[in-house]
């Protein structure tokens, strides 16, 4: 006699037995979740969206092994937030992913939203691999943060060293956006600068929704500098260096990693010529994996890798790595393992983590635009 796997399996929640039907069926996997927050809207969720990106294709990948952990089959599923590079949405969406029980969190993304973050995840006992950058976020004294990129201490100071000694540019000026990150690589920037042999001409400020620098840029312009280092994000450097031109300054603009970005060169079209940038780690096509990567994304995504991706999926496989070896989901008990990383990765071929959580082998490298596409100048740092 045939039974309907309906009819079998309510007879086996009843503890019976239906004409010796076995009351043992494969088990169900049980689903993990992997927090992820970033900025989704907003003038940077294109960066949010290549940071989701990376942490999808990762997830998928772990959940094509079938894997184990436990003795148990388990889904990864992504539970991602919008934090709207905004602090305060961003401690709130925080609390979200640890009421909603998430075993780790991959962001945030920017170092305003990360480090108020930090103290309710590791309140919760949650690893927190973030994209933050600013060199506080993993001296909190927290045991649960991580960084997924170069901080800004070794970013700035390459960007600074190589504009003096490199490029010999004597006089420059400084603007940031006060945020945590823009403010902390400017400063690192203008150590750095010093440093190496440069003059500081004029130090400047702006906030990170600002679009109109015009005062700020004739002030600089009487200045006569060499350089105008921003720290900030290129929503405001795009409209920057357009002023910049407008105005007749024929300085270099210098910026961070997110001023390395395709949206600057579009924006600013032939002003763009010349802009200095640096970014964390090496060109994608030079990272140990990045060309397979790379072709795995656009196939993926319809579209070519931004700039983070790559990053986010090397850390969120290093989270799963940390399960598999502590062969548990529980954060209280992988976390050990995660401090122990030691993997080859899509950016390096060794990726492992320092005491504070920061990653030993980073690197940066420093870009130029050159004939409308940013061209690497120099490399440092990285273990290939």
């Amino acid at each position: 006699m045939t039974f309907h796997r309906t009819a079998i399996s309510a007879a086996c929640a009843l503890g019976l037995t239906l004409a010796g039907a076995p009351c043992s069926f494969a088990a169900s996997p049980v689903d993990v979740k992997i927090g992820f927050a970033a900025p989704l809207t907003g003038g940077q969720a294109h960066y949010g969206a290549d940071f989701r990106s990376g942490v999808e294709l990762a997830i998928e990948d772990m959940n094509a092994t079938n894997p184990v952990i436990g003795g148990k089959p388990v889904r990864f599923v992504l539970d991602g937030q919008d934090d709207q590079a905004d602090p305060r949405t961003g401690t709130t969406v925080a609390q979200k992913l640890v009421d909603d029980g998430v075993a780790a969190v991959i962001g945030h993304y920017n170092s305003g939203t990360s480090i108020p973050a930090a103290p309710i995840y590791a309140k919760a006992g949650i690893p927190e691999i973030a994209m933050a950058t600013a060199p506080t976020y993993t001296r909190l004294g927290l045991p649960t943060t991580f960084r997924l990129l170069t901080s800004d201490t070794q970013l700035g100071s390459v960007l600074g060293d190589y504009a003096v000694k490199g490029l010999k540019f004597k006089r420059i000026a400084i603007i940031d956006d006060r945020t945590a990150y823009g403010q902390g690589v400017a400063e690192e920037f203008t150590k750095a600068a010093k440093a190496a042999g440069a003059t500081i001409v004029d130090q400047e400020y702006t906030n990170d929704k600002a679009v109109d620098f015009r005062s700020i840029l004739t002030k600089i312009k009487s200045a006569n500098v060499d350089a105008v280092f921003y720290g900030g994000a290129d929503t405001q450097a795009a409209p920057m260096l357009k002023q910049m031109r407008s105005l007749a300054i024929k300085s270099t603009l210098i910026g961070p990693d997110m001023v390395q970005s395709e949206d600057l060169i579009k924006i600013a079209g032939e002003s763009a010529e010349g802009t200095l940038a640096a970014s964390e780690g090496s060109p994608l096509d030079q990272m140990p994996g990045g060309k397979a990567f790379a072709e795995r994304y656009a196939k993926r995504f319809n579209h070519p890798v931004e700039l983070y991706a790559p990053y986010a999926y090397d850390g969120t496989m290093a989270v799963f790595n940390a399960m598999k070896k502590a062969d548990s989901a529980e954060p209280h008990v992988f976390l050990a393992a995660l401090k122990t990383t030691n993997m080859k990765g899509v950016t390096t071929s060794e990726l492992s983590y320092d005491k504070f959580g920061d990653l030993k082998y980073g690197g940066v490298t420093v870009y130029k635009v050159q004939g409308g596409k940013w061209v690497p100048l120099q490399t440092v740092g990285t273990k290939k």
